[in-house]
């Protein structure tokens, strides 16, 4: 429920913050001080859209936030939506804030919890948090698609439904896997063709991993054998010269170290010098011996080349169709292997899920009619408390009706061994309320009923009717005794506190009758403040309030307080009778 909304230079509002309690709050007001602008804060907090128009004059910014308590009934699929965003604290988390910044230049910021979200997500949370009955289009009941959960909460299908959707889950996966197969059984000639070839193709190679990059350095030195060849017998040359009268750099390095020894016998300074000769002697050595091994490696050879140029085109070719490299052609061959296993077996797992198939719409069968007879029973139970709640409504001869059909679909579910009708996740039903609010008219879509008194009458008996089943926890009626005169007003106010038992309930009125049942009063008046016009808010008790309902009745008259006293009586005796009579059933 809603605990505590502040607001901050919103619309003629400069600053408030108010706390609200569980059961029903009543605001009531002057025309146009400012009841709705409360109501249009809380339809942004949740989602609305925004305008410049909604910043007070004069100031930069708008500020909403809110804070609402988690509710019991919607608390799994609340902390479900928190979690994929990375929103909550923990399990434990017991309120939720929401807050709104409209700025001046047209940007808008949304935080739940103070992170940042879209308003789209804003809007998701929102529809589990608050309905707004009034001038907006959030209308919870006005959405078909919501007729049949909530017929369905009001059947108390929870157990048969959540049955149903567990088969239903597995015939999903169950047919796609057997269309894959019969799609793939009818391309299998030229499936296993190809397969067959891409198989062989890349067996046939004979892949070993890392061969291509120690092909491209053997091709590199086969290329290059003949520069290579003169490049090592000149460098040999100057190692060990074969001409008489030159000596090579291992001759000539030989002698400069046997000079150093001498000279070390006389000088013993030079001995680390003349070590170091050796050390370069004999590496000069075995550089010249490696220089060796390596010529005997290098030859000219034109046949090889050609294998190696062969090869690695092959290989080249391979990736250009299977992979960028050895191991992901060698990862496609094995993949085209299964494929053509399951290919060639697909006729045996197709009868196994042809047999399964059966067996499960069987059951969905079963389910759904037992789903359906159950809301076809309960749909007459809800249109006879739906037409004597009108009545009391002074709504006398209204028809509401919860139809439920099923769709003809040759696609569909076979349900009495001929006739075969349209399912999804919520079974072989299509609900959708209609409403005849005169005698005489034919019932229409509630969806398509004219806004006005009539529909805020529908619209709460609707409520009263399902408040065992509707998980929305804050209901916002904005003007709900439009069109609608005193008589009705008590009547409506009455209502009202019924529904406030199960919920939270904020009501703008301007009948005295009905406010006179709220637990909770906020006066809302304007007020000039520094030549500028502003909304203050009271929360009114007692002496106050008996006044406000005397001024609402026509004039705060002694006359008036006296039918105000009068009207807060009766309103707290029809409570306690009702109260008492609940209680004692």
């Amino acid at each position: 429920m809603l605990k505590e909304l502040s607001i901050q230079n919103f619309a003629i509002i400069p600053e408030l913050h108010l706390q609200f309690k569980p059961g029903l709050t009543i605001f009531t007001g002057e025309t146009g001080a400012g009841k709705s602008i409360m109501l249009d804060a809380l339809e942004v907090l949740t989602g609305g859209k925004t305008d410049n128009s909604m910043i007070r004059s004069g100031a930069d910014s708008a500020y909403l936030e809110a804070i609402l308590s988690i509710p019991a009934l919607n608390r799994e699929p609340i902390l479900q939506l928190l979690k994929e965003q990375e929103l909550n604290e923990g399990e434990e988390d017991s309120e939720i804030t929401l807050s709104r910044e409209i700025r001046k230049e047209g940007r808008t910021s949304a935080r739940i919890n103070g992170r940042g979200v879209s308003s789209a997500i804003l809007r998701d949370l929102g529809s589990f948090l608050v309905d707004i009955h009034g001038q907006s289009e959030h209308l919870s009941l006005l959405k078909v698609k919501e007729h049949i959960h909530l017929l369905d909460r009001y059947c108390d299908n929870e157990e048969v439904l959540e049955e149903y959707r567990h088969t239903y889950r597995g015939w999903l996966q169950n047919h796609r896997e057997l269309q894959e197969l019969r799609k793939a059984e009818a391309d299998a000639a030229r499936q296993q063709d190809l397969l067959n070839y891409q198989i062989q193709e890349i067996e046939a190679a004979i892949l070993k991993e890392g061969e291509d990059e120690e092909l491209n350095v053997e091709l590199n030195r086969l290329a290059n054998a003949e520069k290579l060849a003169t490049l090592c017998q000149k460098a040999n040359s100057l190692l060990e010269s074969s001409e008489m009268e030159t000596s090579g750099v291992i001759e000539q390095m030989g002698e400069v170290s046997q000079a150093l020894h001498r000279i070390a016998e006389i000088d013993p300074s030079v001995t680390e010098l003349a070590g170091q000769s050796d050390s370069v002697l004999a590496l000069v050595d075995e550089i010249s011996r490696g220089l060796q091994d390596y010529v005997d490696t290098v030859e000219y050879n034109p046949k090889r080349l050609e294998q190696v140029e062969n090869r690695i085109s092959l290989l080249n070719s391979l990736k250009r169709k299977y992979g960028a490299t050895i191991a992901e052609i060698t990862a496609f061959g094995e993949k085209s292997k299964k494929q053509l296993d399951m290919i060639t077996h697909a006729e045996e797992r197709i009868t196994e899920l042809e047999a399964q198939e059966k067996s499960i719409l069987e059951e969905l069968a079963r389910i759904g009619l037992s789903l359906s007879q159950n809301r076809q029973q309960f749909a007459q139970e809800l249109g006879e408390k739906m037409e004597k709640e009108l009545a009391d409504l002074h709504m006398t001869g209204a028809k509401f009706k919860a139809d439920v059909q099923m769709e003809p679909d040759e696609n569909g579910l076979l349900i009495d061994g001929q006739t075969k009708v349209h399912f999804d996740e919520n079974g072989i039903d299509k609900v959708e309320f209609l409403i005849a609010p005169n005698p005489g008219e034919g019932l229409k879509p509630l969806v398509k009923i004219a806004s006005g008194g009539e529909t805020s009458r529908l619209m709460l008996a609707l409520k009263n009717v399902l408040a065992e089943a509707d998980t929305i926890p804050t209901l916002i009626f904005d003007e709900i005794d439009q069109g609608i005169g005193g008589r009705i007003g008590a009547i409506v106010g009455e209502k009202l506190w019924q529904l406030g038992r199960n919920h939270q309930v904020l009501c703008v009125t301007h009948l005295p009758q009905l406010a006179a049942y709220g637990i909770q009063h906020y006066h809302v008046y304007k007020q000039i403040q520094d030549g500028r016009t502003i909304t203050m808010v009271d929360d009114i008790a007692g002496e106050r309030r008996v006044h406000e309902l005397a001024a609402m009745f026509g004039g705060d008259t002694p006359a008036n307080c006296d039918a105000a006293q009068e009207a807060v009586q009766s309103a707290r005796q029809r409570i306690t009778l009702l109260t008492t009579s609940q209680t004692a059933n």
